[in-house]
């Protein structure tokens, strides 16, 4: 039997509204359903469990589950952190286990022999851009979209959704006709309702982040080591089979987000042109990535800190808009794994009430002139500091005497 023959599909399933009508409706259009819950590290047991008697229940005839919790670290946020960069210095890519997910997916694809794999993705958003073409990126597969099948139908999806369930004698929760939420390893976002009115959102919006934090909550101190620019040890406890970064992640959001740090409002442009405005909730990643700027800062050359900032950019670009398999990604990492060759050292971080800063640096290969501090002393003399200003700004006074000599 070749692949394009065999019934079965494979949906990637996480239980909420949107994949939770995909499974009776793929079902009715003459397919055997097949639920995969891919685990990005952000879900209890009790949560999975629950997420497959939905399946379950819903006539999906085999459940599965996959964990990709230790390849997002590996492959998502340890470059992440080595560029620095959030996607237009706003948002810092909860979206990227997509690829991760989809690769999953089309691994369980091939034990089943199938090259059918369906995904909720709407016609609406970036992910049905991220879904598609690592589907497209990674080998011969048939997509299958009902959401975007029934959009043609109907412009009120959501409700269309729920009356389908409804109408089928499946239960609908009140809690997706409010937000539309995903929570994984890297942290929350959360869209919808008055989030997509440009209103301010409400404290029911709050996942990861209490709405309200003590003010008189005391300080603490967190110390992250590096070793070329990849966390080895947090608090002094080193990182090991025993003890991973999926962890060490959530340990960070719970701490973190406990001081109300690590919760922002992004606007801005997405891959299909429109643009959005989601809250997101990232305590573990704001954490890790002041750690490790502050070290970057004290050890690489003024010329890295510059030009890497050109190339974290364009990574992150490429990554939120859909191209994880871009050839020119990796080219982008290799050169971001280069730079990390001197990033070794600790870092503190002292964790206030809605305020996280690096408070001490402690690494061997800080770029320190030791016979000068800066506003303090010097290695050079006055006479050297003159002629090097005269020098420097030779260009700029020469332009700006030619301009006032033209009356400009």
């Amino acid at each position: 039997m070749s692949k394009e023959s065999n019934p079965t599909i494979v949906l990637a399933f996480s239980g909420g509204l949107d994949t939770s009508f995909c499974v009776p409706y793929l079902i009715d259009q003459g397919y055997r359903v097949v639920t995969i819950f891919v685990d990005s590290g952000g879900v209890s047991e009790s949560e999975k469990q629950a997420i497959e008697q939905r399946a379950l229940s819903l006539g999906a005839s085999e459940h599965r589950e996959a964990s990709i919790a230790d390849a997002l670290w590996n492959d998502v946020i340890t470059p992440l952190i080595w560029g620095g960069h959030w996607y237009q210095n706003q948002y810092p890519l909860l979206c990227s286990d997509r690829y991760l997910i989809v690769a999953a997916c089309l691994k369980l694809c091939d034990e089943l022999n199938t090259n059918l794999f369906a995904h909720g993705c709407t016609g609406m958003g970036n992910d049905q851009v991220r879904f598609d073409l690592a589907v497209q990126c990674l080998g011969d597969y048939k997509v299958i979209t009902p959401i975007r099948e029934i959009q043609k139908l109907t412009s009120e999806v959501r409700e269309y959704e729920k009356q389908y369930l409804l109408d089928k004698g499946y239960s609908v929760s009140d809690k997706v006709s409010t937000y539309s939420v995903n929570e994984n390893l890297l942290g929350a976002t959360i869209s919808g309702s008055e989030i997509d009115q440009w209103k301010k959102p409400s404290d029911e919006s709050y996942l990861m982040i209490p709405a309200q934090v003590d003010s008189n909550k005391s300080s603490q101190l967190i110390r992250f080591k590096f070793e070329q620019g990849t966390l080895v040890a947090f608090n002094g406890k080193k990182l090991d089979k025993d003890y991973t970064g999926e962890q060490v992640m959530q340990q960070l959001n719970q701490l973190v987000g406990s001081y109300g740090v690590g919760r922002g409002l992004y606007t801005g442009d997405t891959s299909i042109g429109l643009k959005g405005r989601i809250a997101f909730e990232a305590p573990a990643l704001v954490a890790l990535k002041e750690a490790h700027v502050a070290l970057e800062q004290s050890v690489l050359s003024k010329a890295q800190n510059r030009f890497k900032a050109s190339i974290a950019e364009k990574w992150t670009e490429l990554v939120y808009e859909g191209f994880y398999y871009e050839p020119l990604k990796y080219d982008l990492e290799a050169f971001l794994e280069s730079s990390q060759t001197q990033v070794t050292g600790e870092v503190t971080l002292e964790l206030k009430v809605g305020q996280i800063t690096a408070v001490e640096i402690n690494s061997d290969n800080i770029l320190l002139d030791t016979g000068a501090v800066y506003a303090q002393s010097a290695s050079w003399t006055i006479d050297e500091a003159v002629g090097f200003i005269k020098l420097f700004g030779k260009s700029t006074v020469m332009a700006s005497s030619k301009q006032r000599s033209q009356g400009k």
